[in-house]
């Protein structure tokens, strides 16, 4: 669902609990145990400060349809060129609708060790996944996963 919807509205918080939302785009990754994601951004001194206090991010998807799935996550930096460029790669060589050329961002035209490209990891610690029908129609399953209960 994420992959088909593609942009979400994250949230971070500041040292003094406010919270701060913004959109981007992850891509996700499911190596078969793990699920985990990947955003490359740009590593503006708002979001290095938030992570730096509370290195969690809410992201929540929305589709016209009232599809909706949301994951709780730790969230990591990565600046090593190593890291960068093979998320660089990700996101170049993904598959539609996730996949784009991220030359495309003025900031990050130089490349993926560009100073102005990071990449977030992303860890869920929660998952809820709605399909739209199960509100409007109550058909279909709200399925969430939270570790702090498995």
């Amino acid at each position: 669902m994420a992959h088909s919807i593609v942009w979400a509205s994250c949230a971070t918080v500041d040292a003094d609990g406010r919270p701060r939302s913004r959109v981007l785009h992850p891509i996700w990754q499911w190596d078969g145990i793990d699920l985990f994601g990947w955003i490359a951004t740009v590593p503006s001194p708002v979001k290095r400060a938030h992570l730096a206090v509370h290195p969690q991010m809410s992201v929540n998807y929305w589709a016209p349809s009232h599809d909706t799935c949301s994951a709780d996550c730790l969230v990591e930096w990565y600046t090593d060129d190593e890291t960068r460029s093979a998320v660089w790669d990700m996101f170049a060589t993904g598959p539609e609708p996730v996949g784009y050329d991220p030359r495309i961002i003025p900031q990050w035209r130089d490349g993926p060790t560009s100073p102005e490209f990071a990449a977030l990891r992303l860890a869920p610690y929660r998952l809820r996944v709605m399909p739209g029908t199960a509100m409007t129609q109550g058909v279909g399953e709200i399925l969430s996963w939270s570790s702090e209960t498995s």
